[in-house]
């Protein structure tokens, strides 16, 4: 049975940084792209960073280019999403999503996983990211 389970979430001032952790659990095969995506009250769902486990290739998007980095520690099935610069705009709920499979890492390739949910069948349940002064 496939889990995801996130964590790390917090209350930080503007300019401060938090850690993300996302473990999976539940896959034979490292056949499989994580993501990372938010959600601001009131506001659609956005992709974040992506990141395949059998290459490491990573991909982010405009949201938090620059300000994010997403790396992955194979010998747990633990992705890291590291938040720094944090802003206001930033407070959302953060999701885990893992996509199996070809398809999934041809869309990081492609640079195009953050319009193909859908392709993401397992998600975790948030952490909530706070940002205020």
């Amino acid at each position: 049975q496939v889990q995801v389970v996130e964590s790390g979430g917090g209350s930080v001032q503007p300019g401060g940084s938090l850690r993300l952790s996302c473990t999976v659990s539940g896959f034979s095969t490292d056949d499989y792209v994580i993501g990372w995506f938010r959600q601001a009250p009131g506001k659609g769902r956005e992709g974040v960073a992506c990141i395949s486990a059998s290459d490491g290739k990573t991909d982010y998007t405009e949201s938090m280019k620059g300000r994010s980095t997403i790396s992955r520690v194979s010998a747990t099935n633990t992705v890291y999403l590291q938040l720094s610069d944090l802003k206001p705009e930033d407070t959302a709920n953060y999701y885990c999503a893992v996509g199996r499979g070809e398809e999934s890492r041809v869309l990081v390739v492609l640079r195009i996983w953050m319009h193909a949910e859908a392709q993401f069948e397992y998600w975790g349940q948030g952490t909530q990211v706070t940002v205020s002064a």
